[in-house]
């Protein structure tokens, strides 16, 4: 009797335990879910700046990387579209003149014949931006020396393009946007209060911004990345540009952390001088605009303000040592 009680009570105890386990269980799997649904239930939109320099390394030592970089482009913006049928897309061409879009062109719409075997909306897509990618490099001017990209530009007008985009959404949708820049420029310090602007203005809207460099590390771009919970990513190997895009940046950001990704890269936050447009690790900062020079300079160039002229150092004066009575 005494070991059929003993018996009773631990089954009693177990099923207790047991119980419990299964509820913590449902608690965590329950706002993954929720979250999920809301993922599934809304819309992502996808902008893509391609930076088209012909300035950049990558193009100047072979010009057909453009032409593997734009396929890769198209293929990863299909991709995105394939995910899901409320998904949208946007793609701006970013260069040393001009911004433009490549896609969409609700004005223009190009004249598609029908392709056995290929979903319309992916034909849709590859014409547009090869038409019209092929039209601004036709009316490009002459470069006499490299220059910048304007990337900030760009990814500014990404930013007014999302918002003008979440303005129109109907009520109860929610839309999950984040902006996708792809580049082998250099480092563009002369933009550097137009990128902290974006920045902060898409980390305000909640708006992820990834970077895939091409070529060299970008600090700036690195710092739009981790302020922003973006992905940054330098490409070793151009021939599989296309796999480190799926790979990478196609998840969304709100399923990335369940995913095994890149470490994030150790990010230098340091600022841009407004003389010399170069990275510093100490300068001068205006009290009253906040413009960071390397070198002391009596008068802001950039709000005009007018300093007082430091001085020197006041040096306190060596007591005399009294001579010791005798």
């Amino acid at each position: 009797m005494i070991s059929i009680g003993i018996f009773t009570v631990y089954c009693v105890i177990e099923k207790v335990f047991f119980d419990i386990l299964v509820k913590l269980v449902i608690d965590k799997m329950e706002p993954e879910q929720n979250a999920s649904t809301e993922t599934e239930s809304g819309i992502d939109l996808l902008v893509i700046v391609l930076d088209t320099n012909p300035s950049q390394h990558i193009v100047r030592q072979n010009p057909q990387n453009l032409t593997q970089i734009l396929e890769a482009v198209i293929a990863f913006g299909n991709a995105h579209l394939m995910q899901k049928a409320q998904n949208k897309l946007a793609v701006i061409s970013c260069s040393h003149h001009a911004t433009n879009f490549l896609y969409p062109q609700p004005r223009r719409q190009v004249e598609l014949r029908q392709i056995d075997g290929q979903y319309e909306a992916f034909s849709l897509v590859e014409k547009t931006v090869k038409q019209q990618l092929g039209s601004i490099l036709m009316n490009a001017p002459s470069l006499n020396a490299p220059s910048e990209s304007l990337l900030a530009g760009s990814m500014a007008m990404a930013l007014c393009y999302i918002s003008r985009l979440q303005r129109n959404v109907a009520a109860g949708v929610k839309m999950h946007s984040r902006i996708l820049v792809l580049t082998g420029s250099n480092e563009c310090s002369s933009q550097y209060m137009t990128f902290m602007n974006v920045f902060f203005t898409a980390q305000k809207l909640g708006i992820t911004i990834d970077t895939c460099a091409l070529d060299k590390t970008l600090s700036l771009l690195q710092q739009g990345c981790d302020i922003t919970t973006g992905q940054f990513l330098k490409v070793t190997q151009l021939d599989g540009l296309l796999q480190y895009l799926l790979w990478v940046f196609l998840p969304a950001p709100q399923m990335r952390h369940k995913l095994v990704l890149p470490p994030p890269p150790k990010v230098d936050y340091r600022a841009s001088c407004f003389c010399h447009r170069e990275l510093i690790d100490i300068g001068y900062v205006c009290s009253v605009c906040l413009s960071v020079f390397c070198k002391y300079s009596p008068i802001c160039t950039t709000c005009h303000t007018i300093f007082k002229t430091p001085g020197p150092l006041p040096v306190k004066a060596k007591k005399k040592k009294k001579d010791k009575q005798m």
